[in-house]
């Protein structure tokens, strides 16, 4: 298995070192022919509109887009989930448009705004996610398939899925809890 973490800007080192930590081959992906040959592909937290321009400067959008669409796993935390939501409220580039979600850039506030707190996420278990939020995104909406995998207290959309595309509103890269990892893990192994 080889799981390629898109190394334009932002947390793809820590998102290497967690499946390292799992015994996963884990590359960075900097160009479109080091797509080739992945089974999975995360989209870290960062700027997004730095990743979005980097991407599409680098040739990256469209070769990311086709190869989910013939059934490549994503897994897309903080940015990433911004990245790939079919719509955001207030980004000012061209997401890859993949999940049936639209998004709020910062909807927190600023850095200084930034929080953790304990989540209630049932497809890992009884105990709570250690949910790291910094500058974060919220789904304001989710339409067609998408599965709702956690909500904050006040009932705010902050994890979903949706096929085989998982996006997050926070980062578990900055966590030492490897289950979000090992969650999309089990996705490359689903049938379609």
């Amino acid at each position: 298995m080889k799981i390629g973490v898109l190394a334009s800007q932002g947390a793809f080192r820590e998102h290497i070192e967690k499946l390292r930590q799992l015994g996963v081959e884990a590359m960075p992906v900097r160009m479109p022919e080091e797509l080739k040959g992945l089974d999975g592909l995360i989209i870290p937290g960062g700027e997004s509109t730095s990743i979005g321009r980097l991407m599409r400067d680098y040739k990256l959008t469209q070769a990311i887009r086709n190869m989910v669409k013939k059934g490549m796993p994503v897994f897309g935390t903080c940015a990433g989930m911004i990245l790939l939501a079919r719509e955001s409220t207030d980004a000012s580039f061209e997401s890859l448009g993949l999940m049936d979600i639209t998004v709020r850039r910062n909807a927190f506030g600023r850095q200084r705004e930034s929080f953790e707190t304990e989540l209630n996420v049932p497809v890992l278990g009884k105990k709570p996610f250690p949910g790291v939020f910094i500058r974060a995104p919220l789904i304001e909406q989710v339409d067609g398939n998408v599965e709702v995998l956690a909500r904050l207290a006040d009932g705010t959309i902050v994890a979903a899925r949706e096929d085989k595309m998982l996006a997050l509103a926070f980062h578990p890269e900055l966590t030492d809890d490897l289950r979000f990892h090992q969650y999309f893990l089990r996705l490359l192994s689903e049938k379609e």
